[in-house]
């Protein structure tokens, strides 16, 4: 699969606002999946009787939008509000057939792992829903994204990060790739017939996208953004989602793009006074994973600098210097390896 992106342009930046919504359901699959978008895939499974679709008609549903039919009506309507409780954690997905609204003392834990599950109803469409069909459908719910996928935002496109791609490019992730030279991203340029007048399309997965960006701290701000929205409405998964691993060739831009990181997190807490700004280390609750890659000298200049700046040991130790688990090797893939072994670990921790 490849990825198109034009120079310039990025997608993190402009969101995805300019992405026309998909009408057939296999479409909407695609482009949800490849997003990281939270959906239900809602099929009919069995037909008995007249029925506004077939066996196995499709359509898929987010929190905002839905592509493609299942007939219309009644049936649809309640489709849709049904995938939607369950995308929200809104249900009890028990046995029965019937919707039931939560039980109390149901912990939100538990409710998040029942929304994993494959869920079923029935509609009797003449008595129950008040349909001319007559008949009645049972529709699977199947939800995807409930947990976003891990969203990475990557600075450098050396050979460590060219290794990193590689394992991330076999990863339900999402990725954002950074960097000021155009040259590093030109062994991923597919060539065509006439590409002058095309956009650039890159020989890489769709949920890895390149950025080439004369100044790449404008991408922190959405970045620390979607993490903080994320993490202040999600209270389940207490692992990360968001992580900012810096990695260019310029060391003075490392340092750049980690004080960024740094005061853009500060800042946004304290307009959103959702924390006290006298304690850094609350403050700083929502900050995504930063890590830097680095030797133990780069380090300990790094945590010189930013504590002769003013910055405390509590937002200091919010940065990870060196990035990637200790587990030996110096070779771009090893170190690759190690980032990643970190990152998921992180992700996965309950």
């Amino acid at each position: 699969m490849s990825n198109e992106s034009a120079p310039q342009t990025s997608s993190l930046l402009s969101g995805l606002s300019l992405v026309p919504a998909p009408r057939r359901w296999y479409e909407g699959l695609s482009q949800y999946q490849n997003q990281g978008v939270a959906h239900v895939l809602a099929t009919v499974i069995a037909v008995n009787g007249s029925a506004p679709r077939e066996l196995q008609s499709k359509m898929i549903v987010t929190l905002d939008d839905c592509c493609d039919t299942l007939g219309g009506g009644s049936l649809e309507h309640d489709v849709t509000i049904t995938a939607r409780k369950l995308l929200k954690g809104e249900l009890d997905t028990d046995a029965s057939n019937d919707t039931k609204p939560s039980k109390k003392g149901r912990s939100e834990k538990a409710k998040a792992v029942r929304r994993d599950v494959v869920y079923t109803k029935h509609y009797p469409l003449g008595a129950k829903l008040a349909q001319c069909c007559g008949g009645s459908v049972t529709v699977m719910f199947e939800c995807f994204n409930v947990t976003p996928p891990m969203s990475l935002l990557v600075f450098g496109a050396g050979h460590v990060a060219a290794s990193l791609m590689s394992l991330l490019a076999e990863l339900p992730c999402q990725v954002d790739w950074v960097d000021s030279r155009a040259e590093m991203f030109e062994r991923y340029v597919k060539r065509g017939i006439d590409t002058l007048d095309q956009p650039v399309t890159y020989q890489l997965p769709a949920h890895i996208r390149p950025h080439i960006e004369e100044d790449p701290v404008d991408f922190i701000r959405p970045f620390i953004d979607k993490s903080r929205q994320y993490a202040s409405v999600n209270s389940v998964n207490k692992g990360t989602q968001y992580f900012i691993l810096v990695m260019t060739h310029d060391h003075s831009l490392d340092f750049e793009l980690v004080r960024a990181a740094l005061d853009l997190s500060l800042e946004m807490d304290a307009d959103s006074h959702e924390a006290n700004t006298d304690d850094d280390d609350s403050a700083l609750q929502f900050m995504p994973y930063l890590g830097c890659i680095s030797s133990k000298t780069k380090e300990n200049r790094f945590r010189t600098r930013l504590l002769q700046r003013g910055y405390s040991e509590q937002v200091i130790n919010k940065l990870t210097m060196p990035i990637g688990l200790e587990i030996g090797g110096k070779e771009p893939m090893a170190v690759a390896i190690s980032i990643v072994a970190q990152v998921l670990q992180l992700y996965h921790q309950s």
